[in-house]
């Protein structure tokens, strides 16, 4: 029990571990095809999760329950425990999304079905939504868990997936609401890849649906003040596509009204992604 006049706090992350799972990459100057995660990485990505130090882990990129499972016995050898693991199979075979948890789901949701018109056809959402539900003191709370189509495409008459992906945010907005019609009483955040900027499609579609308030957006930053999460090697670019929505229930719980990205020497060699973190504090 806690004392009165303070509130449970419950600490959140969502982080793209990069293909922990199999996967062509070079290593080592060679490349290889459907090559782990080499252990270094693994092994930052872990310094990574334990320096965080969050109560949920939203992860991208895993390589199902297999790969799920030993990152959690990893991290428990070296005595952090997660003792409560979900990941979702969805149309995308090799990378789903999965949390840890040091708490218990008061109940889980998986939406694989959820799927959307593309051009002529019908298209899956590539990786689902995942659905947590955990119990506090100020009522049940709700992690949506999303990795949105990636911006590689194949089709000239769809540039960098955009339609696609607005698609597929579409889908999951549409899922989101049907869970919960009312989100100004709602207190859900949906936290992820989303592949995309603040101001693209997908991110407005799942902020707002005609007059209906759906979330707010969660700025964030480093300590240096830098706002980047994703790093393109490729082309030396930086920018924000990692997000986390917050419903108008939940926001006046997140501390200072923001996230944070967290950055520290471990995160350029796990992923090319850096994680964000919230601070909930949750009053009766």
């Amino acid at each position: 029990m806690l004392a009165a006049g303070h509130a449970e706090t419950l600490t959140v992350a969502t982080y793209n571990v990069e293909n922990y799972t199999l996967a062509d990459r070079m290593v080592d100057g060679v490349y290889r095809k459907a090559y782990p995660k080499p252990e270094a990485e693994k092994t930052a990505v872990r310094a990574v999760i334990r320096g965080m130090n969050a109560d949920v882990v939203a992860l991208q990129e895993i390589g199902g329950d297999a790969f799920l499972k030993e990152l959690q016995r990893d991290l428990a050898k070296e005595g952090v425990s997660y003792p409560y693991a979900e990941v979702l199979n969805a149309a995308d075979e090799d990378r789903h999304i999965a949390v840890l948890s040091r708490r218990p789901f008061a109940a889980v949701g998986r939406h694989a079905d959820l799927s959307f018109n593309y051009f002529d056809t019908v298209e899956r959402v590539k990786r689902g939504l995942l659905e947590l539900h955990l119990a506090t003191e100020a009522g049940d709370v709700t992690i949506f868990v999303v990795h949105l189509k990636s911006r590689y495409t194949e089709r000239k008459d769809d540039p960098e997936s955009a339609m696609q992906r607005a698609g597929e945010a579409t889908a999951v907005r549409d899922r989101v609401l049907k869970v919960f019609p009312d989100p100004a009483q709602a207190k859900f955040m949906i936290a992820g890849d989303f592949n995309d900027t603040r101001m693209s499609r997908p991110l407005r579609a799942m902020l707002d649906r005609g007059k209906t308030k759906i979330a707010d957006w969660l700025p964030a930053e480093d300590g240096r003040g830098e706002r980047w999460t994703h790093w393109f090697k490729r082309d030396e670019s930086y920018s924000r596509v990692d997000h986390m929505l917050v419903s108008p229930g939940l926001l006046p719980m997140v501390r200072g009204q923001a996230g944070r990205i967290y950055d520290a020497p471990e995160t350029a060699a796990a992923s090319d992604h850096r994680p964000l973190v919230a601070v909930l504090d949750l009053k009766k």
